[in-house]
């Protein structure tokens, strides 16, 4: 099904931000995701720029800001902001349950046509937002904001490498390759994820639930100047793990290579004996010889049940019911 172009003629003013043209149009209306964690000092800072870019962008917007139970006064910051600006939505979580999670509670919440979700640290610069529509308004379903040069450091860099080598079992590589928080995305795609409720969650696998088609823009990516980042290299990896389990049978296609590959080993191995014995007249000696040979077949055996005590767990969490997320309280509730 053709979508019908959003008429996003995204011009510069004489302010320097971004405005539409002014030509026959249909309202643009704008829902915003923030999964917001351990970041009280930067909220307002987030909100003065995301309202400004927002509002030269849209007819209507709303933020909605999901606090992920970080532990600091972000719910307090999030609930003056929402009686100061009635376009601001909160949605407190009632444990912390992770990025992606928080996420996809402010995705379901979303009262309009077109998502943005943006980190709340201000690294997805909110004045970049219209680049994403431009390409959206070509026919796109999905729109990454890649970055020009992360400004994560090192480790952080490395992580999130090892990520997107994840990601792309279920995306495709050219696809995974761009993957970023900063993303616009059509807001009926959530249709097709409506029914999830693992504990596992990984936004940009829901989205090929919904479409292929993706695309990508060069957006600019600014260092963290308050706080820290919470994601260290081993939560990283751990989400990475737990996409390839979760959302792909890559991991028991790589155990079954392995399989295959040791059991023609094996057979080497027995074609080396027999060889052996037959122009020698005598069996290969030595314990250590066998030793190895037990301990590469036992290691390639405990790994293949390995990843598939992994399988088994996550069947096991999912007949639990476990809820994806529960939501505290909100906003707007009154």
């Amino acid at each position: 099904m053709t979508e019908r172009p959003l008429d996003l003629d995204v011009v510069p003013d004489d302010g320097g931000s971004f405005g539409l043209s002014s030509h026959s149009r249909a309202p643009i209306e704008i829902s915003a995701v923030v999964p917001v964690y351990r970041s009280a000092a930067i909220l307002p800072e987030l909100h003065r720029r995301l309202t400004d870019s927002l509002s030269a962008l849209a007819d209507r917007h709303e933020i909605i800001l999901v606090e992920d139970c970080g532990g600091d006064d972000s719910w307090s910051v999030i609930e003056s902001l929402a009686e100061r600006d009635p376009c601001v939505r909160g949605i407190g979580m009632s444990r912390n349950y992770g990025q992606h999670n928080a996420l996809l509670c402010g995705i379901r919440a979303a009262r309009y046509p077109l998502i943005v979700t943006l980190d709340d640290d201000l690294q997805n610069p909110p004045e970049e937002i219209h680049k994403m529509l431009a390409v959206l308004d070509g026919g796109a379903d999905v729109v990454y904001g890649t970055p020009e040069s992360e400004q994560h450091g090192f480790m952080r860099d490395q992580s999130s490498r090892i990520t997107k080598l994840a990601l792309q079992s279920a995306m495709g590589a050219d696809t995974a390759r761009n993957v970023s928080a900063f993303r616009v995305f059509r807001t009926r795609l959530r249709d097709a994820f409506a029914s999830y409720r693992g504990p596992y969650v990984s936004i940009d696998v829901l989205l090929t639930w919904g479409t292929t088609d993706f695309s990508h823009v060069t957006v600019r990516h600014e260092p963290r100047t308050v706080g820290v980042s919470n994601y260290t290299f081993r939560k990283l990896v751990t989400h990475a793990f737990n996409m390839m389990t979760g959302f792909s049978t890559l991991p028991l296609q790589i155990a079954s290579v392995i399989g295959f590959l040791f059991t023609l080993f094996g057979f080497f191995i027995l074609a080396y004996v027999l060889v052996s014995f037959v122009t020698n007249g005598a069996v290969v000696p030595g314990f250590a010889f066998l030793a190895s040979i037990i301990a590469i077949f036992s290691g390639a055996q405990l790994f293949a049940l390995g990843i598939i005590g992994e399988y088994l767990a996550r069947m096991h969490f999912r007949s639990m019911d476990r809820p994806t997320y529960l939501v505290r309280e909100e906003t707007d509730d009154e």
